[in-house]
């Protein structure tokens, strides 16, 4: 459970690159950038299926598997393009950062799975982190013409938590069937691209690089290994850490010069930080057996 764990958390460090690579991809419109950026992701897929050895066939995926794959990658995008859309982004995207605390709740209803006090103080302190970090220190105003708006940043939440709660109820299903997940999403993205957007491609070669490196990255490789770390892995440590993608975002922004440090990074930090250990503290602090005498 622990190997699976650290890859899981290998999502979490990839989709801290999403916003400075996000930036560097120039004027394209969400829904056409998703649409290429999962293209690239059904790749690293199929090259990673090609590459691996040789394995027995596999039963069938059922039905209610690839609703919930399709559903979870493209639902999630969707709902969060169209809640920026009709709410400030500020708001929105505290709310739609709720699905950390929702995989930490709803791991209650698992079979085989525990919730403690600390799994919840870890993911709430998680949040607190989050939101300095997503407000920038302001405070919220929250006004019910955006009701639509934030509506659908809640659809986003409760659609990743479930995601990501749901996959590990199949963990006979292979990692490899996100492949056809993605693929799925960059058609569909590619749809609403043509029906809501106007088409707007990259301009530079940097920008094509920073179009492919998402693609790779955040928007390829990371759901794959987070679909091994939520079947496999705490799940509970995975949603309470899951906050420290808001955090390491903001630190690489810092690094690459886009943003400035300051004083409420350092607080967002320390939040996040005691969050994630707290989470942690029955795998960090398990007592070992003792030994047993030659």
């Amino acid at each position: 459970m622990a190997r699976a764990t650290l890859i899981g958390f290998s999502a979490i460090a990839m989709w801290a690159l999403l916003a400075l690579l996000t930036d560097a991809s120039g004027q394209t419109p969400p829904f056409l950038l998703s649409a290429m950026t999962f293209a690239i992701g059904t790749a690293v897929g199929i090259v990673a299926r090609l590459l691996s050895p040789p394995s027995r066939p596999r039963q069938p995926v059922p039905v209610q598997v690839w609703i919930i794959g399709i559903g979870g990658l493209f639902g999630y995008h969707f709902f969060y393009f169209t809640a920026l859309r009709n709410a400030p982004a500020v708001e929105a995207s505290l709310i739609a950062y709720l699905w950390p605390l929702l995989i930490v709740l709803g791991s209650a209803l698992m079979p085989g799975e525990r919730l403690r006090w600390f799994h919840v103080a870890g993911a709430l302190l998680g949040l607190a982190g989050a939101a300095l970090i997503v407000t920038r220190g302001g405070g919220l105003a929250f006004e019910s013409r955006y009701a639509f708006g934030y509506a659908m940043a809640g659809v986003c939440a409760v659609l990743w938590s479930g995601y990501s709660l749901l996959s590990r109820r199949f963990p006979a299903v292979p990692t490899s069937t996100v492949t056809w997940f993605c693929a799925a999403t960059s058609l569909l993205s590619l749809l609403c691209h043509f029906l809501l957007e106007e088409t707007v491609l990259p301009a530079t070669s940097g920008q094509w690089l920073a179009v492919l490196a998402l693609g790779l990255m955040p928007v390829g490789a990371a759901f794959y290994v987070w679909d091994i770390g939520v079947k496999r892995g705490n799940i509970q440590v995975l949603g309470a850490a899951s906050y420290a993608a808001p955090l390491l975002s903001t630190l690489v922004l810092i690094a690459a010069g886009v943003a400035e440090p300051s004083m409420r990074i350092l607080a967002a930090c320390l939040l996040i930080t005691a969050g994630a250990v707290l989470a942690a503290k029955s795998m960090l602090f398990q007592r070992r057996p003792a030994r047993q005498p030659a």
